[in-house]
């Protein structure tokens, strides 16, 4: 196997990125990160300022490493932006180096409307499930790899097939979206050119009294413009951010929306546009940044506990 090498001039943490949460079909093993990207398998790891890598089918260059890592993000400046209270340096200090990845537009919207409701852990177990019934295998190391199946081919197959991939609910949601999709109904990669308001509008649009894209409410479009549409404005609100806003920021909330929150596990649509605007007013336009970095923070102190 040949590995190519892809020198990294500026901070960049390889496993914060793919631990942190955000992507959902990578995988640690011995040393070694394994996940499929646009179709190719990828196996990489971090060796100081070095990424080894290798792809296969397809030779991936060193552009394309760029590109999905997002190494041209100015990450200093960024986390100088991002980087306004005591606390939040404290997060940035402990997982310096975390960047957020640059998705696949399709998949990640897909990924998000089967996360709805549901662990990581299991979310990656739907992914799987759907990739290995619907999506091409590939053979690489030993083992067995699937590419996301294509909106062509949910499209075709149906709620009662998807249904066995365990989506429960989600299934029309991902058939109904896959069908727009294969009917070029709606075109991602345009959004990424528009602002924030009227990106986040198209994705949450109805037409004859109808969701465009059934499964997406305000979570997973803010999910889907931040980690794949280049919005890094967007502030997605989940319970771990939740968590973290109302700990560290309470002096920016109303007391009573605070009182009320705190007493809840779930996150009503009151609460996540106030603390989805707050994150956003507050961080700026790196707001999905402060985001990614306080939801990893939040995660790994629970586990830590």
């Amino acid at each position: 196997m040949e590995f190519m090498l892809h020198s990294v001039a500026t901070p960049f943490n390889l496993d914060y990125t793919l631990d942190c949460g955000q992507v959902l079909r990578w995988g640690k093993r011995g040393g070694w990160w394994y996940g499929v990207v646009d179709g190719n398998v990828m196996k990489i790891r971090q060796s100081g300022g070095k990424l080894i890598y290798h792809t296969y089918p397809e030779r991936l260059d060193g552009m394309f490493i760029e590109h999905y890592f997002r190494l041209d993000d100015d990450l200093p400046r960024i986390l100088s932006k991002i980087n306004r209270d005591e606390k939040m340096a404290q997060v940035i200090h402990r997982f310096h180096g975390l960047r957020i990845v640059r998705q696949k537009p399709w998949e990640c919207l897909i990924s998000y409307i089967c996360a709805t409701y549901k662990n990581i852990p299991a979310i990656k177990d739907i992914l799987l499930a759907l990739s290995r019934k619907f999506g091409r295998g590939i053979k690489f190391d030993g083992n067995r790899f699937y590419a996301f199946p294509t909106p062509h081919v949910l499209a075709k197959a149906g709620t009662n097939e998807l249904n066995v991939c365990k989506l429960g609910y989600r299934s029309p949601y991902v058939f109904e979206t896959a069908r727009r999709f294969a009917c070029a109904e709606l075109d991602l990669d345009s959004l990424r050119n528009i602002g924030y308001e009227e990106a986040k509008a198209r994705l949450l649009a109805q037409t004859c009294g109808h969701k465009l894209l059934p499964g997406v409410g305000e979570k997973v479009a803010d999910c889907v413009l931040l980690f794949s549409l280049d919005h890094l404005d967007a502030f997605p609100v989940d319970v771990w951010v939740k968590r973290a806003v109302l700990e560290f920021y309470p002096q920016y909330l109303d007391p009573m929306l605070l009182e009320k929150a705190s007493r809840r596990k779930s996150i009503t649509s009151h609460e996540y546009a106030v603390i989805n605007s707050f994150g956003r007013r507050y961080f700026g336009e790196y707001a999905g940044y402060a985001q990614q970095y306080l939801f990893y923070y939040m995660r790994e102190r629970s586990r830590e506990r």
